[in-house]
């Protein structure tokens, strides 16, 4: 086995512009001790394969004496490894340990991770153990573990509540028993960004040899502050950084890699640190694993969250159309997104607006933009999302009523089993308004019959259908009604979020047309019932 070793900087003041930071993946291990994670073995390889491509560094694959299935995991990752370091963690006991080892055997780079509690409270109720015990099996697991590889790695659980004297002298005991890397988790998310660099700085300064081996992080994320505190660690010396797609870990997760790379690969200045990740996958990883655990990335997760790099504020919206670095610190394709986006909303502006219609091929003048706008914002209030396909629904209902002599202004519709349904109609005609009440078989029936008193004609519904513009159940309608009379068909439309408005909006703009059709006016002023 090759062993994976590195000197790590003396003090930070005299880091490397080119320091290299060893990106630790655990999503297949402590990302899959989520509740609700479990992967199959089938899951775990498709995972395994999207990190080597990522340029993970070192593949935690498993926890090979939990479960027959983890044992098979971890070989079969094991074995079709070309590049990443494979890991199998373990516990401080001879089984464990051996099972890993049998697990690892095929590795073209193989690593056994063993760990033990060190804090007070870990050692009284977990273990039972005294410290004495504790720091005999140190001993013990690591002279173990690197007797079956070359490569092995210490974890003292629990390590940020762990008094400083002896956590030192189990990191002595570790590295004189052998082991290459150390590991110092915030197992319970505790620590803050300057204790945990000062707990590194110290475990550096005052460890004999500990310019030997690698520190490396494992933070975990209860207090929301895994990536930070990880950065601290990197910052005093650490040079392997512990974490997992999307963070998704036990409790609230661990620190997510793709903020750990993207921080240090935006912030050089800083940050002046590498990793080997090949940033455009990330988008592609965190969908992968987000599929395959079945746990969605909330929509404003850093760097692979659904609106990381979408804008919706009509200031940020007019500034992006300016530049974009107004309003982004990096560029989407850095890490796999094709492109920022502008969702349109309530809170969108005209440049924007214009900008987009634009891009649907509209050129509307000043007069029309204000009119579709108003539109627009008023279906904005009524749906969370509007969509490419709600703004070509909206503006094309416009341009074909825009000339329509007969136009819907409101509507009220009673439907149910209570009673037989009823619709009250409020129609501008010829630019006088008229209202209708009328009943029907179902509020469709009844609209219709309300247009009937308004305005009567003879013309006979052919067909009536309905369609969803968009997903979702706020989702436009568009509701096609075609006419006939006297031999003559037409075909109206209308959208809206409200069905029944949609289908009074298509049944009147399909009478508009039989008004062109007829070749003649309607009389100025209609008899209106009710206002």
């Amino acid at each position: 086995m090759t062993s994976h070793t590195s000197k790590p900087a003396t003090d930070t003041q005299t880091i490397s512009a080119t320091a290299h930071v060893a990106i630790f993946d655990t999503t297949l291990r402590d990302g899959e001790q989520s509740p609700g994670a479990a992967m199959t073995l089938e899951q775990k390889l498709q995972v395994a394969d999207m990190l080597e491509q990522l340029g993970v560094d070192i593949i935690e694959a498993g926890f090979p004496i939990a479960s027959t299935g983890d044992f098979e995991a971890v070989s079969s990752i094991a074995q079709r490894s070309k590049r990443a370091v494979i890991c199998g963690l373990a516990r401080a006991s001879a089984k464990d340990i051996e099972r890993a080892a049998e697990a690892l055997k095929q590795a073209r780079r193989g690593r056994i991770h063993t760990f033990i509690s060190t804090s007070p409270v870990h050692m009284k109720h977990k273990l039972q153990m005294t410290p004495e015990q504790v720091l005999e099996a140190v001993i013990g697991s690591v002279s173990l573990a690197r007797r079956h590889v070359d490569d092995v790695e210490w974890s003292a659980e629990d390590a940020t509540r762990t008094e400083l004297d002896f956590l030192c002298r189990c990191v002595e005991a570790a590295i004189k028993a052998g082991a290459t890397t150390i590991n110092i988790p915030d197992t319970v998310g505790y620590t803050v960004p300057h204790e945990y660099a000062a707990l590194i700085t110290a475990l550096r300064t005052r460890v004999p040899n500990a310019d030997q081996v690698v520190f490396s992080t494992h933070c975990h994320n209860d207090l929301g502050l895994a990536v930070a505190n990880s950065l601290a660690g990197v910052m005093a010396g650490a040079r392997q950084v512990e974490c997992t797609i999307n963070g998704i870990g036990e409790r609230a997760g661990n620190a997510a890699l793709e903020e750990i790379v993207m921080a240090l690969s935006t912030r050089a200045d800083a940050l002046p640190f590498t990793t080997s990740i090949e940033t455009p996958l990330i988008a592609r990883a965190s969908k992968l694993v987000s599929a395959v655990t079945g746990f969605p990335v909330q929509y404003n997760k850093a760097i692979v969250g659904k609106n990381a790099f979408a804008h919706e504020s009509g200031i940020h919206q007019d500034g992006m159309l300016k530049n974009t670095q107004t309003y982004e610190i990096m560029m989407p394709e850095t890490v796999g997104v094709s492109k920022s986006s502008l969702v349109l909303g309530k809170l969108s502006g005209r440049h924007a607006f214009r900008d987009k219609l634009q891009a649907l091929g509209y050129d509307f003048g000043d007069n029309q933009l204000e009119d579709a706008f108003r539109r627009f914002k008023d279906l904005a209030d009524r749906k969370k999302h509007v969509f490419d396909e709600d703004i070509v629904a909206l503006v094309d209902d416009a341009i074909a009523h825009e000339q329509d002599r007969i136009k819907v202004l409101n509507l009220r519709v009673v439907a149910g089993t209570f009673g037989p349904p009823s619709a009250e109609l409020e129609l501008s005609i010829d630019g006088v308004t008229a209202l209708g009440v009328a009943r029907g078989d179902g509020p469709v029936d009844a609209i219709f019959n309300a247009v009937k008193t308004m305005f009567p004609h003879s013309a006979v519904l052919q067909s009536y259908e309905v369609r969803a513009v968009t997903s979702g159940t706020d989702a436009q309608a568009g509701v096609s009604v075609r006419l006939e009379e006297d031999g003559k068909s037409v075909l109206g439309q209308g959208t809206d979020t409200d069905t029944l408005v949609a289908s009074a909006r298509a049944y009147v703009h399909a009478l508009n047309r039989l008004l062109i059709k007829r070749q003649r006016t309607v009389p100025e002023a209609l008899p209106a019932v009710g206002h």
